[in-house]
């Protein structure tokens, strides 16, 4: 009888092992994964290099009958079309014999030979890619361009320069036979050396096409002349500085344009020597063209050309595009911080170098840098310029002071010396009371001082009156100058102010109606002449009336005509 329970299981089993991994999400996660190809070309060896080299130069030499010459300079300076090469004939297999299957390939498959020919000459793919001829792929069935490009090799132009001349003048070769020697001769005819126009020809290809160059030929003259007669050593030999005219296309008509503007502000060779030697990028950067246009930009701030000249004889270490850069950033700061173009002007007029020589950090920054405003930093400029070199691009910027601290600052320090005067003790309790009851800035203190003394007393005197009354000088001039005058009117001298230096505190209308009623009580006998002025002045108002005004019948009357009079005065 089968059993049905181990029936069961034998069959389970069964389909489980016979499952595919696939469908089984258990076995599917614990499979590895199936290994996939790179798909970048692979890095080649320097021994599959080597090869690769060896079988591109065997054809282009033997088989091709290039010469040996250009066919080493293209396996040797072609690697994109060489790397090409390896993987379509590998196809990403290594192999111990690549040169014997490269040599294969090319026997029944040749190549484009434009390709190497013109990636050799410093071209990327990228850009010759226009320059290929649509109905030919052998070199040697271009014989024009074959001899005009040997031409140039026998001159002396470095067959990595020549992609230049292809993108830049390409017509230089297709030029029928002998024409391109002929320009050579008329340039070396004129006094241009082989070496000068070799890295002519590699930085501006333009001067072979068409007639003599008459600028390029021209800048050469003042330059030999400029060197001859102020400049020291060979000309040929590096006073061109021709690294600063290989990014872009030389322009001479700049060049000379510049070198005749720096010849009529009456600068001498040996200055324009100096100039060139010192900063070359003055001259050379961008053809000149740069200069040119800071020359302008300057001209519009006030500066004749003579006074920008004489700036180049103490330019700085710096190319002349970060220079002018550096002008116009300034010029945004100023513009931004809403100073007048006069102010602006002036700036540029006496502080060309400071402005050009630094990167200034932008407005919004240098304003949260130093918390202030607009017109303060206007302020801050117009007093001192050189503060510029602390807003640098990369220095860290503290913030200034404020306006008010400032003020304060300088008014605690004018007390303080003001004080030391007197006589007081800095950093002492008698010194912090004098400190904190006057008040007012050191200059009006000294003036109110000043004023005190003038008006009849020695500087001692005036001196112990402060001690004993600080107060005193917390009055405008103005006010002590009435009181004064007021005291010396009704009949006092300016001495009694000594022993009674407080009369000078009191308010207008007490002193006033005081006086004038002890006066008026003299005058009727109700009082004795010679009190002095402290009873007079300092005691109380019901004090004074009964101790003196009611001595007198009319006395409460007159005090109160005195009062009302007073009063509309000062009203």
């Amino acid at each position: 009888m089968i059993d049905l329970r181990k029936l069961r299981l034998t069959f389970t089993f069964f389909n489980l092992t016979n499952l595919k991994p696939s469908l089984n999400p258990r076995f599917y996660n614990t499979a590895k994964k199936p290994i996939q190809l790179n798909s970048k070309p692979k890095i080649l060896s320097k021994l599959t290099i080597k090869e690769a080299q060896a079988a591109l130069l065997e054809y282009l030499h033997s088989t091709r009958s290039l010469q040996f010459l250009d066919a080493d300079n293209m396996c040797k300076n072609s690697p994109f079309f060489l790397q090409n090469l390896v993987h379509k004939t590998l196809k990403n297999e290594n192999s111990i014999n690549t040169k014997r299957l490269i040599s294969r390939h090319l026997r029944y498959n040749p190549i484009n030979e434009f390709e190497p020919f013109f990636e050799s000459l410093g071209l990327k793919p990228s850009e010759y890619e226009s320059l290929l001829p649509r109905d030919l792929i052998f070199l040697n069935d271009d014989p024009l361009l074959m001899a005009n490009y040997h031409t140039l090799c026998n001159y002396g132009v470095p067959r990595s320069k020549m992609g230049k001349i292809f993108k830049q003048a390409p017509q230089v070769f297709k030029f029928e036979n002998g024409v391109l020697v002929s320009k050579i001769k008329a340039y070396e005819d004129l006094g241009i050396s082989a070496s000068i126009l070799v890295n002519a020809v590699a930085v501006s290809p333009g001067i072979l096409v068409g007639d003599v160059n008459v600028e390029f030929v021209k800048v050469v003259e003042m330059l030999k002349n400029i060197v001859a007669k102020g400049g020291d050593g060979d000309f040929d030999s590096g006073w061109i500085q021709w690294h600063y005219l290989d990014e872009v296309s030389c322009n001479w008509g700049l060049m000379l344009e510049l070198l005749c503007l720096l010849s009529d502000t009456g600068f001498s060779e040996k200055q324009l020597a100096e100039i060139i030697h010192r900063s070359p990028c003055i001259v050379f950067e961008e053809s000149g063209g740069k200069t040119l246009s800071m020359i302008g930009f300057l001209v519009k701030f006030g500066l004749s050309v003579n006074q920008i000249a004489l700036l180049f004889l103490e330019f700085p270490q710096i190319l002349m595009v970060k220079f002018f850069a550096n002008l116009r950033v300034c010029l945004q700061l100023l513009t931004e911080i809403e100073m007048e173009a006069k102010e602006i002007g002036k700036i540029f007029q006496s502080h060309t170098i400071l402005a050009g020589s630094n990167t200034l950090k932008t407005t919004k920054s240098l304003l949260g840098c130093l918390n202030v405003g607009k017109r303060r930093l206007c302020s801050i400029l117009q007093d001192n310029p050189h503060e510029m070199k602390n807003w640098v691009l990369g220095i860290r910027v503290k913030p200034m002071v404020g306006l008010r601290d400032l003020e304060e600052e300088k008014s605690r320090v004018g007390k303080t010396e003001f004080l030391l005067r007197l006589g007081y003790v800095e950093n002492t309790k008698e010194m912090d009371s004098a400190f904190k009851a006057f008040r007012g800035k050191g200059a009006e203190l000294q003036e109110r001082f000043d004023f005190i003394v003038n008006a009849g007393l020695t500087r001692d005197e005036v001196r112990r009156m402060i001690r004993v009354s600080p107060q005193i000088l917390n009055q405008n001039t103005d006010r002590v100058k009435m009181k004064i005058e007021y005291l010396v009117k009704k009949g006092f001298s300016v001495s009694d102010l000594v022993n009674f230096p407080s009369y000078l505190s009191y308010k207008s209308p007490r002193v006033k109606l005081r006086l004038s009623m002890y006066n008026w009580l003299v005058d009727h006998g109700a009082v004795t002449p010679g009190l002095a002025l402290s009873t007079i002045i300092a005691c109380t108002d019901n004090l004074f009336l009964q101790s003196y005004v009611k001595r007198h019948p009319s006395g409460l009357q007159v005090w109160e005509e005195l009062q009302k009079e007073i009063h509309s005065e000062d009203s």
